[in-house]
């Protein structure tokens, strides 16, 4: 089935409610998105269009539904219903959730937090766009001393990012395109103000972790990657987190009847793996490759 391109949304005018959100995934035993087993919550709906993106279905804040053709029996007349299809050939992507439904989903995998000193990670998308709700979801997790993490580009009014930010624990922080023009002509994206706004969120002594996304024909380059570091320097801050290309999106696009841009592009030897950490540990950075 081929979906419209998603509406462009914006974290400066995106209205939400508090007590509703609207998620497409949660996936359990995540070693990747923060410190121990971590639970991830992936909120739908992103302001930004960037071409190496692996959660297509992340994009629009929708609900969709698309169709597996490899369960399709091809009943006739087709009814084009999630709900009817016989075969589950029809899948809905996205769902709205309570405060209350989220907390009981993710509690079920405390044991894990527990042992293993994870916790949960709110993800998407962007999860600024529903920056209330995330707020006070965070808010109850840490009433049960869960550590909480968010997973963010950034690039919203510090007045929506901030009251979540004092609810993490953790702040991944992504730092992509460091071009102002090429960052807003390319992804869609307000660079000085994510900057600025990294720079309030370590004056403020939340624990930021900055991680480059390190895309062939984008960031994957010296010139990109000094200037993060030069960005990074000031602040005091000397983790760094690198997370390469990768391929694992494709079959999305396929099923979401979308071209995926990125097809021809290889993923990071790793002697340009291996160069890019050089360039960050020369500077005093200690490096993590993923995250």
């Amino acid at each position: 089935m081929t979906l419209s391109a998603a509406p462009r949304i914006s974290c400066d005018v995106v209205e939400t409610r508090v007590d509703v959100a609207r998620i497409f995934n949660i996936q359990r035993y995540s070693l990747n998105d923060g410190r121990g087993i971590r639970t991830v919550v992936f909120f739908k709906g992103c302001p930004h269009r960037c071409p190496w993106c692996a959660n297509p279905e992340s994009i629009s804040p929708k609900i969709e539904t698309v169709r597996r053709e490899s369960k399709c029996l091809h009943c006739t007349p087709c009814l084009r219903d999630v709900d009817e299809c016989p075969s589950g050939a029809f899948e809905r992507i996205g769902r709205d959730v309570t405060l209350d439904e989220l907390e009981r989903e993710v509690m079920k995998d405390d044991v894990f937090f527990r042992s293993s000193g994870g916790g949960v990670t709110l993800s998407g998308g962007e999860v600024l766009l529903q920056a209330p709700f995330a707020t006070r979801f965070l808010q109850r997790l840490r009433r049960f001393g869960v550590h909480t993490a968010i997973e963010t580009a950034g690039d919203a009014p510090l007045s929506r990012l901030m009251p979540l930010a004092r609810q993490c624990d953790e702040v991944l922080f992504d730092l992509k395109i460091m071009d102002t023009e090429l960052a807003q002509s390319i992804v869609v994206m307000n660079l000085p103000r994510v900057l600025d706004n990294f720079r309030q969120l370590a004056a403020d002594g939340i624990n930021v972790i900055p991680r480059v996304p390190l895309i062939p024909g984008y960031t994957l380059n010296e010139t990109n990657m000094a200037r993060v570091l030069a960005f990074l320097l000031p602040s005091g801050i000397r983790q760094l987190h690198l997370l390469p290309f990768h391929q694992y999106g494709e079959p999305k696009y396929r099923l979401l009847g979308r071209e995926w841009g990125m097809r021809q592009a290889i993923p990071p030897t790793e002697d340009e793996m291996s160069a890019m950490r050089r360039l960050a540990e020369r500077k005093g950075f200690n490096v993590t490759v993923g995250g």
